[in-house]
């Protein structure tokens, strides 16, 4: 009897899930704001917005808004990681063109700055994760914490590349 009750109930399962939609979420306000010049006021935008919906104060929804947000800076910061390498390889071959000196190698910082700080953003969010104690509240705080450390990494490698 206890297979057959867990089998319907496996059953159910995908049925239950399928009814439940992903909240709405549109990256608009963020985006926007960013594209206004509005720098780190505009990190959490979007994410607060769709926090504002029905079910929003719950640590599901909580965690998918700040989840979708932090996917949209994190899309943002491998594009202009890559533009700024790029830029900073240029850079690197001009100094060597012109000098016998060895080049600063710009480039190089860029890769060994980038591969220090994402570890340092993983454990600074397992921090903020462990300050719940296991509760509800840990995904939100960890997912949130991701938006805002890749946000900042972001507008501080488009500083660099827009030669701030």
């Amino acid at each position: 009897m206890r297979r057959l009750v867990f089998a319907l109930a496996l059953l159910a399962a995908p049925a239950a899930a399928e009814q439940q939609a992903d909240p709405a979420f549109d990256i608009a306000p963020t985006r926007d704001c960013v594209e206004a010049g509005g720098g780190d006021a505009c990190i959490g935008r979007a994410a607060e917005t769709c926090q504002t919906q029905p079910g929003g104060e719950t640590s599901v929804v909580m965690s998918f808004c700040f989840w979708k947000e932090h996917e949209w800076w994190d899309a943002r910061l491998n594009a202009v990681y890559r533009r700024l390498m790029e830029q900073e390889q240029r850079i690197d071959a001009e100094i060597a063109e012109l000098s016998a000196a060895p080049p600063a190698a710009r480039a190089d910082a860029l890769r060994a700055m980038q591969r220090a700080w994402l570890p340092f953003r993983d454990a600074a969010c397992d921090y903020e994760r462990s300050q719940w104690g296991g509760g509800t509240g840990g995904a939100p705080a960890t997912h949130a914490c991701l938006m805002d450390r890749t946000a900042r990494q972001t507008l501080l490698l488009e500083r660099h590349l827009d030669g701030e």
